[in-house]
């Protein structure tokens, strides 16, 4: 997944305006993908999700304690969250094809073993023939790991589904989109550009260790 252009940046600007900039599109770049990665099928979706949760936190985690609202810091976290939920599942989507292209390989080769020990002139293949094959203790083992590694993917997709519901009810996008316009400070004559709501305890998200000013 690339990463979408960030427009409008200017480099005489604050570095908070700059950052929201660029905190407003990797948030939209992550909500684009719902509700395709709710459809537990939509492998390639889920994965892109993970990458665009993986940059929506490392610029938050730059950004949020020095240019935001408190609840970006809060933000933060719940995307570490949800890219290392999602992670989880993205290595039982890489490893199980391995696993079943190895089972395969190594079925291919007791097959042709298992033939090899027949009559030139067989008209059948009789069972008795079918022990002891070269990978005959390989073959359950590799079942084994491929259920469990479905099983894993279905047990962490659930969490997913249920991680991203707690975020929609916490109100995820909209609180975040709020701290953004949000700015450290105390009020009028601080600084701060007319127009951007400061950072006071009345904010609606002082919470999470954000210093609060006196």
């Amino acid at each position: 997944m690339k990463a979408g252009r960030v427009k409008g940046l200017d480099a005489a600007a604050p570095l908070a305006d700059n950052a929201e900039r660029i905190v407003r599109l990797r948030l939209e770049e992550l909500c684009a993908f719902i509700p395709d990665a709710l459809d537990e099928r939509e492998v390639e979706a889920l994965h892109d999700m993970r990458i665009a949760a993986k940059r929506l936190r490392y610029v938050l985690e730059v950004t949020s304690a020095s240019c935001f609202g408190p609840y970006a810091r809060t933000a933060a976290k719940r995307a570490r969250d949800l890219q290392g939920l999602i992670g989880e599942i993205h290595d039982c989507d890489v490893a199980l094809p391995r696993v079943q292209e190895v089972a395969r390989e190594r079925r291919e080769a007791d097959v042709a073993a298992l033939l090899s020990r027949a009559d030139a002139a067989a008209v059948d293949l009789m069972p008795d023939l079918a022990p002891d094959l070269p990978h005959a203790d390989e073959h359950r083992g590799l079942a084994t790991l491929a259920t469990y590694l479905e099983s894993r993917r279905r047990l962490l997709y659930g969490r997913f589904l249920v991680l991203w519901q707690e975020l929609e009810r916490e109100g995820f996008r909209p609180r975040l989109e709020y701290a953004l316009a949000e700015r450290p400070g105390e009020g009028p004559g601080d600084g701060i550009p007319d127009g951007v709501a400061p950072f006071t305890p009345r904010s609606p998200d002082v919470d999470d260790g954000a210093p609060v000013p006196s």
